[in-house]
């Protein structure tokens, strides 16, 4: 089989995996009585990306083949998820948030440094092959968004978004993968000359960036923004199901198919990567990201006015925002850390960005949003338009606050 079909396939199973429940589980929460635990779940994905990829990395760098490394991830993440999944089946409507929330926990701290083992089987692959992997890469990543709108469709399509078998379906194919890893290209391992400290496993030395105050000021706005990441993952399905206690929207496709709505995200966002290239030469590293803070308040902002009959369009135009609020705040920033940081600390430098926006950000994000949602729901019934608003504000009010106070050099604003 053709090198990039075998890697794209890789992609399209490593997020599957992912998509199986990343946007459904807060519904299925709810169901469980856990409503008020959902920003738990959801945070926990960004406390363990703090130190889970790093370890895995090291040991993917001195002793098993990241490949292997990366089956036998993808195989302890299924069986903790099917145990999740059984476990919520046995305890029925009892279910305890401390037994599935650890079970789910392990699940999540085995998936997450996938992600990076992914990426690192397929750059190896690709450069053994004496490809470009600038050039080659990206249409092999596609794949991996494709995985995980599928996933997220035949989930919906079946019926599983309030129920575990969205669990069932995530360790299926995390079982798959672990299978598939065996037919996938060999990694080398470290055989010994230089070796990574911890220090640098971590990334640790990027944060002497903080030294020099536009550095600072960047990865501290990164992290601000980061808090919006992951709020919609956890709150979008639950928000659009509810309307189904309203006679006049129950029957509506939006509320009938919330995950297949919330995909037309992952629609944009595999669109708008390509439009980043023209908006960086045109507008510059500081008003690419502006324009995607300001696309998060129209992401929320959209939210908290449409509903599912006539003011579906805002939903599908929230939709659709997420592509620009998403992809050009992660890519742009991305960039301009590469742009601004020397080459001995580049990496660490990324791993640093993404610590705060992905780490730090999305954990303290999903864990206030969870809490602006208890403060305004009452006897099980949520006032969402206030949440939402109350998102849109924040929004509004860090980008605001990045535009007057973040001013790179005249060499960096273009790229």
């Amino acid at each position: 089989m053709n090198l990039k079909v075998r890697l794209a396939l890789m992609n399209f199973l490593q997020f599957a995996v992912w998509g199986a429940y990343l946007t459904s589980m807060g519904t299925y929460l709810v169901n469980l009585g856990l409503a008020s635990q959902i920003g738990w779940f959801y945070a926990m994905q960004g406390v363990v990306s703090i130190f889970m990829p790093a370890l895995m990395g090291i040991i993917a760098d001195r002793w098993v083949p990241a490949q292997r490394l990366l089956g036998l991830c993808h195989l302890i993440a299924g069986l903790f998820m099917f145990a999740a999944a059984y476990y919520a089946v046995s305890a029925d409507q009892g279910a305890s948030f401390g037994t599935l929330f650890t079970l789910y926990s392990m699940s999540v701290a085995f998936y997450m440094p996938t992600l990076a083992l992914t990426n690192s089987v397929a750059y190896n692959a690709l450069t053994n092959a004496g490809m470009d992997t600038v050039k080659d890469f990206p249409p092999i990543r596609v794949f991996g968004t494709v995985g995980f709108i599928c996933t997220m469709w035949f989930v919906d399509l079946m019926g599983y978004q309030p129920n575990q078998n969205q669990f069932v379906t995530s360790g299926v194919i995390s079982i798959i993968l672990f299978l598939y890893t065996f037919t996938l290209p060999a990694c080398p391992v470290s055989k010994g000359g230089e070796k990574k400290t911890l220090v640098d496993a971590f990334g640790l030395r990027a944060f002497t960036l903080f030294k020099q105050k536009k550095m600072a000021i960047f990865f501290i706005f990164s992290m601000l923004l980061g808090v919006s990441l992951q709020i919609t993952n956890g709150f979008a399905n639950p928000f659009i199901s509810s309307f189904s206690s309203i006679p006049e929207y129950a029957d509506t496709f939006g509320v009938q198919h919330a995950n297949i709505l919330i995909s037309l995200s992952q629609i944009s966002e595999t669109c708008c990567i390509l439009l980043i290239p023209f908006f960086m030469k045109r507008y510059g590293i500081k008003n690419v990201m502006l324009i995607a803070m300001f696309a998060w308040v129209l992401r929320f902002g959209l939210f908290g006015t449409g509903n599912p009959g006539s003011g579906v369009w805002m939903f599908v135009l929230s939709m659709i925002v997420y592509g620009v609020a998403f992809d050009f705040f992660n890519i742009s920033g991305s960039l301009f850390v590469d742009k601004t940081t020397s080459p001995e600390i580049r990496s660490s430098a990324q791993g640093l960005f993404m610590l705060m926006t992905n780490g730090i950000g999305a954990t303290v994000g999903t864990l206030t949003a969870q809490a602006v949602v208890n403060a305004h729901t009452l006897n099980g019934v949520t006032d969402w338009q206030t949440c939402w608003f109350i998102f849109a504000g924040y929004a509004l009010v860090v980008g605001i606050v990045f535009a007057l106070i973040f001013r790179p050099s005249k060499e960096e604003v273009m790229v």
